[in-house]
């Protein structure tokens, strides 16, 4: 590797500590650090009882490349105010991680954030008169001197062009999501009469069809037929999944999609594809938020719905779903222990970036262990 571009640094914001001192783990062991060393820096967002709050970073930032993890989507962390405890929304997430870069009063050499679920990706296009959440939440960002931004499966990684001169990148987990597949179903294959990838709707076309030309099998999508003459929640209600593409019939069937809100979307067209004789259903999702609890989950995968939800744990899961049958955790963190380590010697992360010849090694693997057989 390339010379250092400064002495690491990576702070954990709430919620994130587990997530990082497993990815200190990986980086002490490839650079064998003494145990009672690591590169976590000591930083606390403190809140006052009125809900105000305040960063106080306890080592020194000067001359370092520091990395500071988000988690904005994190419901688990509390605070208390007003004599009441209060999870934290992405607002509040998003107001602490400013904190901290003001903190940090511009002493590093370069800032790097890592939020892999992008704060208001959701509200990236403006369709009538409307907030573009994200995009100014990214210029504040760039504006307060952080010099890359890196995400993962970004709703639309277009609003990247509200920060044209900065650093943006979007990592889809495509790898790690089908290595996960394979530990959990060893008995899967990938070839074309076997297997086929299908888009829940438009917008995640892409990554259903990445897979899809990679494994060289089959692709499908549903598009979602929605009423415009109503609002309910802000947003017009979906009134039924058309399905497009060949037979599912005695196919195992994954569904793609960058993430699970409340889960009666990507539920509603695994019962179809059920329905057209689909031998399994999973699901391979890259944040799975379960906004309505496990109950749906529950009740569906008992009605055999679906098979497995495969997602990762870049953002936070309740234990109680973690401990489901239905649910299969991917681990990314030794991913992003490799994404550091090699930005932080200033090298290129674009064979981190696409994964092509270990998703092949990976599936010829599998294959052979049917063609031995």
């Amino acid at each position: 590797m390339e010379r250092l571009n400064g002495e690491l640094g990576i702070i954990a914001m709430k919620g994130c500590e587990q997530f990082v001192d497993v990815v200190d783990a990986y980086l002490k062991q490839w650079r064998r650090h003494d145990d009672d060393q690591d590169f976590v820096m000591n930083a606390d967002c403190i809140r006052f009882g009125s809900g105000e709050g305040k960063a106080m970073l306890h080592d020194s930032a000067r001359g370092h490349d520091i990395y500071i993890i988000s988690d904005c989507f994190n419901y688990g962390v509390e605070y208390k105010m007003q004599g009441r405890m209060v999870p934290m929304s992405p607002d509040d997430h998003f107001a602490d991680l400013k904190r901290v870069i003001a903190s940090i009063a511009g002493k590093a050499t370069r800032i790097s954030v890592i939020m892999p679920m992008l704060y208001e990706g959701r509200q990236h296009k403006r369709t009538s008169r409307e907030s573009l959440d994200c995009a100014l939440a990214l210029q504040e960002l760039v504006n307060m001197g952080v010099s890359n931004i890196i995400t993962f499966d970004a709703h639309d990684p277009r609003v990247q062009n509200a920060i044209p001169l900065s650093g943006f990148d979007n990592i889809r987990p495509s790898y790690q999501m089908l290595k996960a597949l394979v530990r959990a179903v060893p008995d899967v294959r990938f070839d074309k009469e076997s297997m086929v990838f299908i888009s829940p709707d438009e917008g995640a076309m892409g990554r259903s069809m990445y897979y899809a030309s990679l494994l060289g099998v089959d692709l499908g999508m549903f598009y979602k037929r929605r009423n415009y003459a109503v609002v309910i929640d802000g947003k017009n209600p979906i009134e039924a999944h058309e399905y497009l593409g060949r037979s599912v019939e005695g196919k195992d069937v994954i569904v793609v999609d960058d993430m699970i809100s409340s889960g009666d979307s990507i539920l509603d067209v695994s019962a179809q594809l059920k329905a057209k004789g689909a031998r399994r259903v999973f699901l391979f999702v890259t944040f799975g938020l379960f906004v309505s609890g496990p109950g749906v989950f529950d009740r569906a995968y008992e009605q055999g719905l679906f098979d497995k939800v495969f997602t990762t744990n870049l953002t936070y899961t309740d234990p109680e779903i973690l401990a489901r049958p239905w649910h299969e955790s991917v681990n990314m963190c030794k991913y992003v222990a490799y994404i550091i380590d090699t930005l932080n010697h200033d090298s290129s992360i674009s064979t981190l970036l696409n994964p092509v010849q270990k998703i092949h090694n990976l599936l010829d693997a599998q294959n052979a262990k049917f063609t031995n057989n």
